[in-house]
Formats: C-alpha cells, structure tokens, sequence
C-alpha cells in the first residue's frame, strides 16, 4: 500500500479536520455504489479506507510517523525484516535454519499463524460491510440515533452526523464482518433523506408551501407554518401574491459546522372552498356554470 498521506493527499502536519475531510471526498468519490462500472473505483475506496484507519486514529497516526507501523498499518518487527524483502542470506533465500531454535518463540511472539516457511500468515482481511441507510430529515436534522436492521439480524444504532448530507458514507469502525479470528471489518453506511410530504430540500435550506386564504392575503393575517422542530406563527403581509417568499432565518437544516439554513414560506393564494356570492358582486359580476359574465 502506498503512504497514507499520499492517498489521502494531504501533508504530514494537516489537521484531524483536514485528513477527515480529504477521506470523506476520496471515499463519496470512489464509494462502489456511485461507480458500479469502474472496477478501479473499488482498490480506491478501500486504499482511501485502509489510510484513513491509520491517519484518523490519533495513535496509529503517531506510530506510523514514529516508524513503528508500516503503511498497511502493520507493526515494524526490529530484526525480522528480512522477511519482508531486507538483505537475506543464501543468494535471497529465507532458510528455516535462519530461526532455528526460535520457532517456538515466534509462534508465541506472532501466533499461531506463523508459518513453517518462517513468514507470518495473517488471515486475509475481510471486506468491509456496506449498507444503505434511509433517514427522514427530521431524524437528520435532530443528528438522531437511527437504528440499522441486518439480514443476519444484528440490529445497529447509528448516531448521525451534524448536517449529514444525502449519499454522504458513514464508517463505524469494527462492526462489519469477522474473519477467522472474530476480528471485524469496519460497517460503511451510504445515508440517503427520504423525500418529505411538507418540505423540499435545496441544501441546508428547506422549501414550504404555505396555502393562504384570498381575505388573509388581501388583509393579511398570523398563519401557523410547519417547521423541523413544530409549528410557528408568522404573519403574512397584507396583499401578498402567490409566490411571495417569506424567509425563516435558522429554521432550515443544520450545517457541518455551526449554524443552520433558511426556511423559505411559498405563499399560495387559495380562494374560498365554498362560493362566495360577495366576492363576485365585489369583482363586479356573477359566476354562472358556462363562466364569468
């Protein structure tokens, strides 16, 4: 594997936020759902992963720059590299005779999956678990605990992040699948917002129609607007035409750092449910069934 950083493309004295932020682009990027015809996009996102475990961990990062873990992640074993492709004896052959008397030593010392052949025989990492978790705006807008169900039955709450955006990929480390020795994989959650009935998303900000009688456009009135957090009154201004927009500051969802978006109330005018002989003698004339005379 290459150097986390160069994966990452980041420098050795970037910020936690930084390498974060430069995975999270790296893994929406080349995440397999978003690029089923790329098989490349696949060594991508797990090369991405693989960097990050190392990098977003405050003391994997510390033991890699120090030189203790290499690339993979993998302990730097002083005196045995050449096992890994140092200066070997016998014309570049790893001889048994090498650790002769030490086999048991280091079976105690790796395991034992050290091999006759004198090379540690790691089980073969296990692929990461990927999901799709379907979230309703409210439930991203309170950052809730979402509860994710498995087809093997393992039920798991996911805490979502402040101002998840949709498709955005989630990791949670150690809860995907186990290899032979019971040591799990990491879960990958792609986020999807399910649309909603009342609002309609445009970033942070969020869309409401908000249906007003003709006499309380006309006059204005304090009409009851649905909101992520419950209703409020807002007062519509006199004379207020169809498509005028009322902006709700903060009332949107919430940003990735501090703040939220805007809710902006779409006035539509709606004329009375029943006929209103008035108002047609107001707009001087009668309505008939053929039409307006």
């Amino acid at each position: 594997m290459r150097n986390p950083y160069t994966v990452l493309g980041v420098t050795k004295n970037a910020e936690a936020d930084d390498i974060k932020s430069a995975y999270r682009k790296l893994a929406k990027k080349f995440h397999p759902d978003q690029n089923p015809d790329d098989p490349k996009a696949k060594e991508h996102f797990s090369e991405a992963n693989q960097a990050y475990e190392i990098l977003g961990d405050k003391d994997k990062r510390r033991q890699f720059d120090s030189g203790v873990i290499d690339n993979a992640g993998k302990p730097r074993h002083a005196g045995f590299e050449g096992f890994a492709g140092g200066a070997r004896a016998n014309g570049g052959r790893q001889t048994r005779s090498s650790f002769a008397g030490n086999e048991d030593m280091l079976r105690e010392f790796f395991g034992s999956s050290f091999g006759a052949q004198g090379r540690e025989q790691t089980p073969p990492k296990v692929a990461d678990f990927t999901f799709d978790l379907h979230v309703t705006l409210e439930e991203a807008a309170r950052e809730a605990l979402v509860d994710a169900k498995f087809s093997d039955g393992r039920k798991l709450s996911v805490k979502l992040p402040r101002g998840v955006e949709d498709k955005q990929v989630i990791r949670l480390r150690g809860q995907g699948n186990p290899d032979r020795l019971g040591k799990r994989s990491d879960a990958v959650a792609t986020i999807h917002l399910r649309p909603n009935a009342k609002f309609r998303r445009d970033g942070h900000d969020l869309h409401y129609d908000l249906a007003v009688p003709l006499k309380q456009a006309v006059f204005g009135a304090k009409m009851p607007v649905e909101t992520l957090s419950g209703k409020i009154a807002i007062l519509v201004p006199a004379w207020s035409s169809s498509d005028k927009i009322l902006r709700l500051r903060g009332k949107g969802m919430p940003k990735p750092d501090v703040g939220h978006g805007d809710l902006l109330v779409h006035v539509r005018v709606m004329l009375p449910d029943q006929r209103d002989i008035q108002l047609e003698t107001f707009l001087g004339g009668e309505i008939t069934s053929t039409g307006f005379f």
